[in-house]
């Protein structure tokens, strides 16, 4: 398997003899021993959330570059190949609009802050969301955060649009290289509470497997247990309650791999409740009778999201090298759907199944 290469800055204007201006959305070297790779396929890779229609069709407009040369979608990259996107308009950093949202900070000192984001929330802005976000609200407030490897400013982690909870943000250069070193080695701590479709029987454990994209349905990642695609990802869980046909879960992440908690759950029989991406928004566990279906209902109306909340979050300061923990409460949404499990594996015991 070939080594991916980390995405290098993305703010070169590239000026055309026709006087066209293409701007340098992406830009990757690869490495010394890149074995020939389709360039679809590399950039399938390393680019979040791309398709590979989308780069086949940018290859087609003439969008896709290496080694300053145009190229199609069948050209094999080869090791220390410079491969770019050029696209007429520009990357969401010159997009970036200051936006007055409250933000609900946990924590806050010379060096960092730490917010609590509501579910609903996305973290960046990307495709299809270019306003509303976390970064939106920390431009407005804060000036000259610090630029993560991607060019985020302030971002050392993230989390999903609809998962809740705590995020560290970097506000000076010291801050963010310490921190993400912290989440790099990890030394971070990171504890989720999640809601699972299912008994899951063993009291803890620990979930290991490879995690990459789902080679048909591009919007998941999924398990490579052989490793042969991919990235390693660890997850530790712990019950904390068992309900009959669902289970509440304290999950602490060893690694962050995009949506590892979904999928490793996934992996294991325990889809998250109500996560419509991993098909947790249907009936898993449990009896087909009305009387539970028009339940499973009312439940997913009071939790219209993943049943994920980012609860704790530890880390060593980038200063006074003290390790500090932050805790949050569980979300109103969440904690009433757990509370309606409560009282519904409550009367079965007295009622038996339905």
């Amino acid at each position: 398997m070939h080594k991916t290469q980390k995405p290098l800055k993305t703010n070169t204007i590239i000026e055309q003899q026709e006087e066209d201006e293409l701007y340098e959305h992406f830009r990757f070297e690869a490495g010394k021993g890149q074995a020939p790779l389709r360039v679809d396929k590399f950039l399938m890779n390393l680019v979040e959330n791309a398709t590979r229609n989308k780069i086949q069709q940018a290859a087609a407009a003439g969008n896709i570059y290496v080694n300053d040369v145009p190229v199609k979608s069948n050209y094999k990259v080869k090791a220390n190949d410079v491969v770019r996107v050029l696209l007429s308009h520009p990357p969401y950093e010159y997009l970036l609009e200051p936006e007055n949202i409250p933000l609900d900070i946990v924590y806050e000192d010379d060096q960092l802050l730490v917010v609590n984001k509501p579910a609903g929330m996305v973290v960046h802005p990307g495709h299809g969301n270019y306003s509303g976000t976390l970064v939106n609200a920390l431009a407005y407030h804060f000036e000259n955060l610090p630029m993560n490897s991607s060019e985020r400013p302030g971002l050392v982690h993230r989390i999903d649009k609809d998962t809740s909870g705590l995020l560290v943000i970097a506000k000076t250069e010291q801050a963010m290289a310490h921190l993400t070193r912290q989440f790099s080695e990890k030394t971070s701590e990171r504890e989720y509470i999640a809601l699972v479709w299912g008994n899951v029987e063993q009291d803890n454990g620990t979930i290991e497997g490879h995690i990459g994209r789902h080679p048909k349905d591009r919007m998941q990642n999924t398990v490579y247990p052989d490793g042969s695609e991919g990235k390693p990802a660890v997850t530790h869980y712990k019950v904390i309650e068992r309900f009959g046909y669902v289970t509440l879960v304290s999950c602490k992440l060893e690694t962050g791999r995009t949506h590892q908690i979904r999928v490793h759950m996934k992996y294991i029989g325990h889809t998250l409740f109500n996560d419509a991406r991993y098909g947790g928004d249907i009936i898993l566990k449990g009896t087909t009778f009305t009387k539970y279906k028009q339940f499973i209902e009312n439940c997913f109306k009071v939790l219209p999201r993943q049943a994920l909340h980012a609860k704790t979050l530890g880390f060593e300061h980038p200063v006074t090298k003290e390790f500090i923990r932050f805790d949050t409460d569980i979300p109103a949404d969440m904690q009433e759907c757990i509370e309606k499990w409560h009282v519904y594996s409550k009367s079965r015991e007295f009622e038996g199944d339905d």
